[in-house]
Order: C-alpha cells, then sequence, then structure tokens
C-alpha cells in the first residue's frame, strides 16, 4: 500500500529550543541545529513540540522559532513544526502562521486537558483541515494529553481529511497501531525512539526521534538499515540505541535529560523553562555514565 504521508517518512528530529542563560530564545544556536541536522541527514525537523518546550513558548515565541528554523532550513531539510492546541481556533491561528512561514508540514498534538470526546477529536481535526491547506501529522500521546485518540477516529479523521497524512504513534500500544495501519492508509511514525524497530516491523515509516537530537547519524542509519530490508542491521542498531534511549530519555521528563546530554557531548542548548528543572547531581552522573557507555566523548 502506498501511504499518503510518505513524504515524512524516516528520522524526524523533535528539535529542542535552544535558550540563553537569561531563558530567553538562543536564535544563534537554533540557525547552527537546523545547520546540523542537514549536515547529519536528518530527513525533517519538528520544531517547537513536546521536545521544543512549546507549553513555555509565548505565542510570539513559538512563531518566531517556526519561521527562523524555516529560514535556516531554506528547503534543505523539511519541517514539521508544532501547531497544536487544545482550543481548535488556537491551533489554527498557530498553523497559518506556520503555513506562512514556510513549514512542509504540521504536527497536530491531540487537544490536552479538556478531554474531549471522540467525536469532539474528528470536529477539531476537521475543522483545521478545513481552515489550513497544509499536510496535517496527528500526534497521539494520552500520557501527556490525558485522553486516547482512538484507532477508530484516527481512521475516520483519514477517511474525512485528506490532508491528514500521517500520525505520530505514542501510545505504546501495539495492537492500536496495527489498527491504525490495516484502517488507513496513514504514514505511522514512532513517538518513542524505543519502540522505532517494533514499530516499523508492524508497517511503521520511521521515527520522530528525541534522542537523534544527540545522535542523529546513528539513528538515521538505524532507519536506513530497516529500509534497505537488513533485518539483523536493524536489530543490532536497537540493540546498541536502546539503553541510550532507556537511560537516557528515561531520567526525568523530557526534554530534561536530552538537553543535558547535548550540554555534555558539546552542543549547549541551555537549560529548561520552569516548572521543568534541571537534572540533580545524581542524575547528572548517571547520564554522564550513559553517555560513555554508548561511547560519546563526554
Amino acid at each position: 500500500m502506498t501511504r499518503r504521508g510518505e513524504m515524512f517518512s524516516g528520522v524526524t528530529v523533535a528539535l529542542v529550543t535552544p535558550m540563553n542563560p537569561d531563558g530567553s530564545l538562543n536564535e544563534a544556536m537554533l540557525r547552527d541545529l537546523v545547520d546540523y541536522h542537514v549536515e547529519s541527514g536528518t530527513d525533517c525537523i519538528a520544531p517547537v513540540g513536546t521536545t521544543g518546550e512549546s507549553p513555555t513558548l509565548s505565542h510570539e515565541e513559538h512563531e518566531r522559532v517556526i519561521r527562523i528554523v524555516c529560514e535556516q532550513a531554506s528547503g534543505r531539510i523539511r519541517v514539521m513544526a508544532g501547531t497544536g492546541s487544545n482550543s481548535t481556533s488556537e491551533a489554527i491561528r498557530l498553523t497559518r502562521a506556520a503555513r506562512d512561514a514556510g513549514v512542509d508540514g504540521s504536527l497536530q498534538v491531540a487537544p490536552y486537558y479538556n478531554k474531549p470526546t471522540q467525536d469532539g477529536f474528528l470536529a477539531h481535526y476537521q475543522a483545521i483541515a478545513e481552515a489550513v491547506d497544509l499536510p496535517l501529522v496527528l500526534y497521539n500521546i494520552p500520557g501527556r494529553t490525558g485522553c486516547n485518540m482512538e484507532p477508530d477516529t484516527i481512521c475516520r479523521i483519514a477517511e474525512t481529511c485528506p490532508s491528514v497524512v500521517a500520525v505520530k504513534e505514542s501510545t505504546g500500544n501495539m495492537d492500536q497501531a496495527s489498527q491504525i495501519l490495516s484502517g488507513s492508509d496513514l504514514t505511522l511514525l514512532s513517538g518513542d525512539d524505543s519502540l522505532t524497530l517494533p514499530l516499523m516491523a508492524l508497517g511503521g515509516s520511521g521515527v520522530v526521534s528525541v534522542a537523534a537530537n544527540v545522535v542523529p547519524r546513528d539513528v538515521k542509519a538505524f532507519v536506513e538499515t530497516w529500509q534497505a530490508g537488513d533485518l539483523s542491521g536493524a536489530r543490532s542498531w536497537h540493540e546498541k540505541l536502546f539503553p541510550l534511549c532507556r537511560d537516557m530519555l528515561g531520567l526525568a521528563t523530557n526534554p530534561i535529560p536530552v538537553k543535558a546530554a547535548m550540554r555534555m557531548i558539546g552542543r549547549d542548548c541551555g537549560s529548561v523553562r520552569l516548572p521543568l528543572t534541571p537534572l540533580n547531581d545524581r542524575q547528572e552522573e548517571s547520564l554522564k555514565t550513559t553517555l560513555r557507555n554508548y561511547g560519546l566523548d563526554v
């Protein structure tokens, strides 16, 4: 089956938002990150998502990050900007702004906190799709939003919204992923680094990766190995990457540990904004050990 969102297959990096010591946006480092991922062979970058600390960015900062990323990307790498909201009108406004900035697509998180019904999810995405002509990627992460978009709902959205092309699957539920793949022609992307291999084995097309902020070339090589049909090689990459994903990303809420790791490997993107707080001393030492065990120079 040809899947409608294959333009987003491969590796999308869930991009961190660099901060200066005073907590403001570090625009120079943001541009450097775009160049870094172009040079690393990353297929797509996703600014201002969960990893990009979108909940604590002002609307002005949110739009500014997207504009900078698109300007720096300049067609060299795809951009899938996070523009979702639990307010449909706000999601439409953010998505229009991202479209005008030149993004290739929009990552639309399921409405959080207000816990819509399944019909509410459908109406939300229909309204966005009708208002903005842009490829949309659904982002289902009930652990953060408080409510799961059921597979039947996702398939209904696909049926009624041709511009919805893919789903970032972050439920950890293989049955749900299988239902989406069998019931629609949406491209499915893993939203959890540690589940990339099993989801690709089911028919997924890649990953929206947090770990690729730290080791983009390795995550790219992993996915390319699978795409080339080398199952043994892909399993070897999974076994190499799995401890890094588990022990780094499991230390604290994303993106706390990945920002700390980037600082340790010489790509300092600053700290996180409150209510997130930095790693404590014990966690810092644990992270250093994890990075050294992986083979990184810290």
